[in-house]
């Protein structure tokens, strides 16, 4: 320690008294290296010259990385934990910034970033109660132009002792959601009312024009007659999942997942309200800005409105 009587730089002394670890007391150190002398404050401190210098050069060391990384952390944050670095890779791409995906899954390690992945899933099935149809999709999801097949089914989300259910339906042109529905009951108006906003949104020139099937499980709201006759009245083919298959609507069941991992996993809602809004502002994400490495990198409605260019 200095003499007695030698003054003592006040920052040096709170050092002195302090239990700092050593690139601290060095960064310290650094600071007041210009106003007092470099022996004083590494005997003040505690810190060898040689220890000094280290942790100097490991300090003035850049990180050519850093930008990115930061870019990376605010499109995680963005998007809610919900992108893992396969999507960040190609929303970096959209941006002019190329970097391998590797790259990008190692950077995002080590700032501990990790997509949430979790599923759940609500079964409607109560045995035949009407007519079955034919499966006529067979497991083919892709479509050529919109409105030539949709997919439908039924998820149950919890909250409490509270259940609220969601009914929509998929283009599977470009995974977009056309239309849905929110209750509080499964009831056949929810179905109903989801099959009501959909054939809206659709124009009688194209629904005339194109062939359109709708794809369902074979839950008791889709073998109502009801449900059936106004997809005949509208030049639709039913198709339904053979019994207990769920593979038959995959690419509906992968939207569920996807869903509840992006929303109720992450944000956890309190209340059934909560809930409500939480999927009317996803939908909309889903919709029109969250990004599908299927799609060219695109979201589903950016991609729809490039297939009219």
């Amino acid at each position: 320690m200095p003499q007695s009587g030698e003054r003592l730089p006040k920052k040096a002394r709170c050092l002195a008294q302090r239990e700092e670890s050593q690139p601290d007391k060095a960064r310290l150190v650094k600071g007041l290296r210009d106003q007092h002398p470099l022996a004083l404050l590494l005997l003040i401190a505690d810190i060898a010259r040689s220890s000094f210098y280290y942790h100097l050069r490991v300090l003035q060391a850049t990180d050519k990385y850093a930008d990115l990384k930061q870019r990376i952390s605010d499109v995680y944050h963005h998007h809610k934990g919900r992108y893992g670095y396969r999507r960040i890779t190609q929303t970096l791409k959209n941006e002019g910034l190329r970097y391998n995906h590797k790259l990008i899954a190692r950077l995002m390690n080590e700032l501990k970033l990790t997509a949430r992945i979790r599923r759940q899933k609500y079964r409607s099935y109560k045995g035949q109660c009407g007519v079955i149809a034919k499966n006529r999709v067979k497991r083919r999801f892709r479509a050529k132009a919109p409105n030539r097949r949709w997919l439908t089914d039924i998820t149950e989300f919890k909250v409490g002792d509270d259940k609220l259910y969601l009914s929509p339906i998929l283009d599977c042109f470009n995974n977009e959601i056309i239309s849905y529905e929110l209750s509080r009951r499964p009831v056949y108006d929810l179905v109903k009312q989801m099959l009501d906003r959909a054939l809206k949104g659709i124009t009688l020139k194209r629904r005339l024009k194109e062939q359109l099937t709708l794809h369902s499980d074979q839950g008791w709201h889709y073998q109502m007659k009801p449900f059936a006759t106004t997809l005949k009245a509208n030049n639709i083919q039913q198709s339904m999942s053979r019994k207990g298959n769920c593979l038959d609507n995959a690419l509906m069941e992968s939207f569920f997942g996807t869903l509840k991992c992006e929303t109720i996993y992450i944000e956890k809602p309190s209340s059934i309200e909560a809930l409500e809004q939480q999927i009317h502002k996803y939908v909309h994400y889903y919709n029109h800005e969250r990004i599908q490495l299927k799609l060219k990198g695109l979201s589903p409605v950016q991609y729809r409105a490039q297939s009219y260019l």
